[in-house]
């Protein structure tokens, strides 16, 4: 599985988050303490917001910690909000376009799981993305097409009522394909002024998902701890998301489809 890390809170160097602390994303690219794999050497990406709507994005496919223009880049780059990647791949190739974050106007999106037994289920995602949303998909994974299925269920009205939705109805499709392999769903989402990030498991254990407030305009949100002050790091609790707005407490609340799937 992958690690990740998005940050959201006044303009910083990448570098404070994504190499510079003892556990950073990178140390964890090579040794990942609470991933069933401990190598994400499968590529990596970054995307950052700055003077421009749109996000900047730089992806690789050789791993993060043998990238030598990325120790210059997040030195150098200062944002308010940006993710950071580190790949393990569940079975797609290792390209650009299969490396997060993922990108389409203002929207970010990197995620960390698998979708079910994508192989069986896959034509019916990627029919869930709209045509106008559909020339935007240049990879192969599960990750990306589900990104799509959410701008196309209304993102941009309602960011966590389309996630929500688009989860639901991937549930009902894994579960009509037959497997055992469940949804395993840690993602981030952003429109370039907010951050969703949400923990979510069809079955068994959901991946890892912390945050750490260090003030109240300086918000991290984790695949694991930086550092080994664990007890500053604060678990999202599966079936849970974390909303991070400007000026606005953190906020922790179930996702909207628990209420549905614990009904039927």
């Amino acid at each position: 599985m992958c690690r990740w890390i998005a940050y959201h809170g006044k303009p910083i160097a990448l570098e404070q988050y994504v190499t510079a602390p003892v556990h950073s994303l990178v140390e964890q690219s090579r040794k990942a303490l609470e991933a069933i794999d401990s190598l994400n050497g499968d590529g990596f990406g970054l995307g950052w917001y700055g003077a421009e709507k749109n996000p900047g994005v730089y992806r690789e496919i050789r791993p993060a910690w043998s990238d030598e223009n990325l120790r210059h880049l997040v030195r150098h780059i200062h944002s308010p909000l940006f993710f950071g990647h580190v790949r393990a791949s569940t079975g797609t190739q290792t390209t650009r376009p299969n490396c997060h974050p993922f990108a389409h106007n203002q929207w970010l999106f990197m995620h960390n799981g698998s979708i079910g037994n994508w192989s069986l289920i896959r034509r019916q995602v990627e029919a869930m993305i709209p045509d106008h949303l559909y020339n935007s998909r240049l990879g192969t994974t599960d990750s990306e097409a589900v990104f799509l299925a959410i701008l196309g269920a209304g993102a941009d009205r309602d960011p966590v009522g389309a996630t929500a939705r688009t989860l639901a109805t991937i549930h009902d499709m894994v579960r009509a394909s037959g497997t055992s392999e469940p949804i395993r769903f840690t993602s981030a989402l952003s429109d370039g002024e907010n951050l969703w990030a949400f923990r979510y498991v069809s079955g068994g254990n959901a991946n890892s998902l912390y945050y750490r407030e260090y003030g109240p305009d300086h918000v991290v949100i984790v695949s694991e701890p930086l550092d080994e002050e664990r007890t500053n790091w604060k678990p999202v609790p599966p079936g849970y998301l974390i909303e991070v707005r400007k000026g606005k407490p953190v906020s922790l609340v179930p996702i909207p489809m628990e209420q549905r799937l614990a009904a039927e």
